[in-house]
C-alpha cells in the first residue's frame, strides 16, 4: 500500500500545496490515470464539486454517489479509491496540504467532519458562488500559475472553505452552530485521531478536554448517536478494517499497532464489531499497480 504523496497529487505552487482539476484540465497521462485510479491514504485535504452528472468515489470503504450540486471532501489519512470519469461528467477537484490549511487565517470545522457525513448538498446560490471561486482558483493555478501572489490564492482558499463550512452546518445548528458542545465533540474527535492506538481511557480524554464523564458522554452521544467508549472501538475497528484490506501485516501484528496486548481479544472485538473474523475481512489485492 502506497501513500498518495504530493508528486502524484501535483501539490506543487511555489510554496503552496495546492492544486485545483476541472473538465478543462484533467490529468493526461494513461500512466498518471492509471496511477491515481487505486485505492490509497491519501496525504492532502480533497474537495470536489459535481456541477453535472453523476460519480461514485469509495472513501473508506464505503462508496458515496455524487450528483448535481453535491460536494465531497475527505480528509488526510482515508483511504480513498476515486473512480474512472464518465463522459457527461462536469466537475471541479481540489487538493491541499495541511501546510496551505495552516497558513489561512482561521479554522474550518467542517473539515474535521463533526457531524459525521462528508457531502454538502449546495443550495443554487451558494453552488453558483462556489462554482465561480473554483473557477478562478482554477485560472490562478493553471493559467497564471507562478505569476499570482500566494497571499490571493490562500484569500480565494479562504473564500470557497468559508462558504462550504457555513453549507456544511447549515439546517443542522443553530445560528451559532460553533457552541461549546460542538466545539468540545471536534476536540474529542481530535483526540481519538491523535491518541488512537494509545487507547487511552475515557476518564483520561475527558480530562484531557477539561470535562467529567457524564459531559464527555452527553456531548458524544449528541453528535455520533453513540457513547465515548463504542466511538472509539468503531473507530479502531474501521482502522483495522483499513489496514486488512490495503496492507499485508498480519492479524497479530496489527493488534499490536493498534495499540492491543492480545491479538486474541482483538480477534474477538473484531468479530463482534464488524461480524467477520478478521481472517475473512476482505481478500488480499495486488495494489501495487504493477
Amino acid at each position: 500500500m502506497q501513500e498518495q504523496k504530493g508528486e502524484h497529487e501535483g501539490l506543487q505552487h511555489d510554496e503552496l500545496g495546492i492544486k485545483v482539476r476541472s473538465n478543462d484540465n484533467p490529468y493526461l497521462s494513461v500512466d498518471l490515470q492509471k496511477k491515481l485510479l487505486q485505492p490509497r491514504r491519501l496525504s492532502s485535504y480533497f474537495i470536489v464539486l459535481i456541477e453535472s452528472g453523476s460519480i461514485t468515489y469509495n472513501l473508506d470503504l464505503q462508496d458515496i454517489t455524487l450528483t448535481d450540486g453535491h460536494l465531497l471532501f475527505a480528509m488526510p489519512n482515508q483511504f480513498f479509491t476515486p473512480p474512472a470519469k464518465t463522459d457527461d461528467l462536469k466537475y471541479f477537484k481540489l487538493l491541499f496540504d495541511e501546510n496551505t490549511l495552516a497558513l489561512l487565517p482561521q479554522q474550518f470545522p467542517f473539515l474535521v467532519n463533526p457531524l459525521n457525513v462528508q457531502t454538502i448538498l449546495l443550495d443554487s446560490p451558494a453552488k453558483e458562488r462556489v462554482i465561480k471561486v473554483f473557477g478562478i482558483l482554477n485560472q490562478i493555478l493553471q493559467i497564471d500559475k507562478y505569476e499570482t501572489d500566494t497571499e490571493i490564492i490562500l484569500a480565494y482558499l479562504n473564500s470557497l472553505l468559508s462558504e462550504l463550512n457555513s453549507a456544511y452546518f447549515k439546517n443542522k445548528e443553530s445560528a451559532n452552530h460553533l457552541n461549546a458542545n460542538l466545539s468540545k465533540f471536534i476536540e474529542f474527535k481530535l483526540v481519538v485521531e491523535t491518541y488512537l492506538t494509545e487507547q487511552p481511557s475515557i476518564n483520561a480524554i475527558a480530562e484531557k478536554l477539561a470535562l467529567s464523564t457524564n459531559s464527555l458522554y452527553r456531548i458524544v452521544k449528541e453528535y455520533a448517536g453513540t457513547s465515548p467508549k463504542d466511538y472509539f472501538i468503531n473507530r479502531l475497528m474501521a482502522e483495522a478494517q483499513r489496514k486488512l484490506r490495503y496492507s499485508n501485516t498480519s492479524i497479530k501484528d496489527l493488534a499490536y499497532e493498534l495499540g492491543f496486548n492480545d491479538p486474541d481479544y482483538f480477534s474477538r472485538l473484531f468479530k463482534k464489531s464488524t461480524g467477520k473474523s478478521a481472517s475473512e475481512f476482505l481478500p488480499r489485492q495486488d495494489l501495487s499497480g504493477k
